[in-house]
């Protein structure tokens, strides 16, 4: 018995999504085969194809993360482009994890701001059991969310 196409896609998509945190960018990647998933949308176009490859190469890709150590403190560096948004945990500029996500349509119209802010809360949510009862460095390109922890804010 043959499996339909789509039902191949999700195999694919469920083992490269358990190794997700050690793929960078692996949200974004994937969005275009994600899509594909949707009720009555399966067909196969030039970016699914791109998505893919892409997907299939950095799944062989070794990557290099370093184990925490909870007596050092961490940091998190987020980042936001227009599709998308992202995170990294390190340690003594070594990369403990990767964190990514495609945006929704709903929140491709958010500012720049926003979707930092965004990338912050997804970062620090996921990383949570590290990052609580400890301190830690958040580096981020946007200058405003400097200002996030100010009392009038």
């Amino acid at each position: 018995m043959f499996l339909p196409l789509s039902r191949h896609l999700e195999v694919f998509l469920g083992l490269t999504g358990y190794y997700r945190k050690f793929i960078k960018g692996y949200g974004i990647i994937s969005k275009p085969l994600t899509s594909l998933l949707k009720k009555e949308a399966f067909e196969w176009n030039p970016q699914a194809e791109m998505a893919f490859n892409q997907l299939k190469k950095v799944m062989t890709i070794a990557p290099v993360l370093a184990m925490p150590d909870l007596s050092q403190p961490f940091v998190v560096e987020i980042d936001a482009c227009e599709r998308g948004i992202g995170a990294v945990l390190m340690q003594k500029s070594k990369l403990i994890a990767y964190l990514s996500k495609a945006l929704a349509t709903k929140n491709l119209g958010l500012s720049t701001y926003e979707k930092d802010f965004l990338a912050l809360l997804l970062a620090i949510t996921k990383w949570k059991h590290y990052l609580q009862r400890h301190h830690f460095i958040i580096k981020t390109d946007q200058k405003n969310l400097k200002h996030i922890l100010d009392p009038k804010n």
